[in-house]
């Protein structure tokens, strides 16, 4: 199964810009702007084990500090994509992006934008990963963040912005406030994609639903507690991002024969697997497909099932879906001969 998913071509719909940089990759950031991140990578393992999802959001922010230059967010986004590319077998990726915690510290938002499209363009050339991006309101930052974020989103666009989010912390961040600013980006065709779910109750999944407009939910755990949810999710076709490793690291899960992944299948409800901040939770989307697979109980054809899932449930151009589906069944057919 292993070498079956490890060579599987694979979409990933949640995972994070700054949360995807791997130990190589924040040592070398490290060592441009020596401070408070270690550089040595024994030291950044200690430094990367989270007590709770508060200290996790803190080790974040830390790695943020350390992109201070329009050269070091390319650097971060090519290196992304060769780490995706070349150990995933990731061929289509939406990654989510927080550019106001970059603008804030001192980044202009057009060499930002410049700077993940040259990285994309990069990638493409030279691993045939196909990246668009989703822009993150930091939910923590409050409606200062949400206008600013939107006010990139809408003014310096790009055909490669797909999506508008949002993360952070959920406890003391009710999602209604965010309507409006939802609102304006989904009437300029960018899709509703917030985090809900994964450290407050079913509440926050159906204010992402009813209120936010929400298309796909990050995580949406806590939804097994209301049936009623689930039914609806179901009956919407309204996707899951689930990342099994990120919640059980986070604590929004206990252990991960408590994860709901399972009550999410049996109420016919589509999932997604997904790494969510691979290096950070110290996993791979290969690994989050493996646990996947042995928590459902799947053979290889069901593995293959979820990937396509990823797929139909993406906004990849048409023709992007059409041949990574292609992939995803001669590796299926290729198994079965």
């Amino acid at each position: 199964m292993a070498a079956f998913i490890t060579a599987l071509p694979k979409a990933e719909l949640h995972v994070h810009h700054v949360g995807s940089a791997s130990p190589r990759i924040v040592a070398e950031l490290a060592e441009r702007h020596p401070g408070t991140v270690p550089s040595d990578p024994a030291a950044l393992r200690e430094f990367f084990a989270f007590r709770d999802f508060a200290h996790f959001i803190d080790v974040y922010l830390a790695v943020v500090d350390l992109i201070r230059t329009p050269e070091d967010v390319e650097l971060l986004t090519y290196e992304i994509a060769r780490e995706m590319s070349t150990g995933q077998n990731v061929k289509y990726a939406e990654l989510t992006c927080t550019p106001y915690t970059s603008v804030v510290r001192g980044i202009p938002i057009e060499a930002y934008t410049e700077a993940i499209e040259e990285a994309r363009r990069k990638a493409e050339r030279d691993f045939g990963l196909v990246l668009r991006w989703i822009y993150d309101i930091p939910g923590e930052s409050g409606i200062p963040a949400a206008d600013a974020t939107l006010s990139y989103a809408l003014e310096h666009r790009t055909d490669s912005l797909v999506g508008f989010g949002l993360g952070g912390p959920e406890i003391g961040v009710p999602r209604p406030q965010f309507k409006p600013h939802f609102d304006a980006a989904r009437a300029a065709g960018l899709h509703s994609v917030p985090h809900a779910g994964e450290t407050t109750g079913p509440e926050t999944v159906w204010d992402a639903v009813r209120v936010l407009g929400a298309e796909r939910i990050g995580h949406g755990t806590t939804s097994a507690q209301d049936p009623e949810l689930l039914a609806h999710l179901a009956a919407e076709g309204i996707p899951l991002e689930v990342c099994p490793s990120s919640n059980i690291a986070t604590r929004a899960v206990e252990s991960l024969d408590q994860h709901p992944i399972t009550k999410f299948r049996d109420a016919g409800v589509t999932i997604t697997i997904n790494s969510d901040d691979p290096p950070m939770f110290g996993t791979t989307l290969n690994r989050e497909y493996e646990i996947a697979a042995d928590l459902l109980d799947l053979d290889q054809a069901g593995v293959a099932s979820l990937a396509r899932a990823a797929v139909d449930a993406s906004y990849a151009p048409s023709i992007v879906k059409a041949e990574l589906s292609a992939e995803i069944d001669r590796h299926a057919a290729a198994l079965r001969g």
